[in-house]
């Protein structure tokens, strides 16, 4: 089966981003599209994993996170679940502030825990890899 490509245009449409966050991203090295990556315009495609990775950069700046801690999220979780861009990873993470590091990290999702980080004032950010690839799957 022949895989999909999508242009700047429909990435952005798909996932919400602007065409300059894209190019952003692209130069800065944080979702690089899979067909010439270093092109611009007509040159440049996305996979509908590199959809699933956008949507994810793009989950975390509107959650409020700062450019760098969205790329380090996004890069932590590519590191946790390889195949985190697959239609059908179903894994749930959260984002936890560590007290040692002095920085969110990204760990399972764990209602217990988070229910204690948030009452002793600590922020809680959900990642459910199901809603973001739901929410690619229904713009495409």
């Amino acid at each position: 089966m022949q895989e999909t490509f999508f242009t700047s245009k429909q990435a952005a449409e798909i996932t919400g981003c602007t065409l300059r966050q894209l190019q952003y991203w692209r130069e800065k090295g944080v979702v690089v599209p899979t067909i010439s990556g270093t092109g611009t315009g007509r040159s440049v495609y996305y996979s509908r994993s590199d959809l699933a990775a956008l949507a994810a950069m793009e989950y975390c700046l509107s959650a409020g996170l700062s450019f760098e801690t969205a790329a380090t999220t996004l890069k932590q979780l590519q590191e946790k679940q390889p195949k985190f861009t697959n239609p059908a990873s179903q894994e749930r993470f959260m984002l936890s502030w560590n007290r040692q590091e002095r920085s969110l990290q990204l760990v399972e999702f764990d209602l217990e825990k988070a229910i204690i980080s948030l009452k002793s004032g600590q922020p809680v950010i959900p990642v459910w890899l199901d809603t973001i690839h739901q929410h690619v799957a229904s713009r495409l």
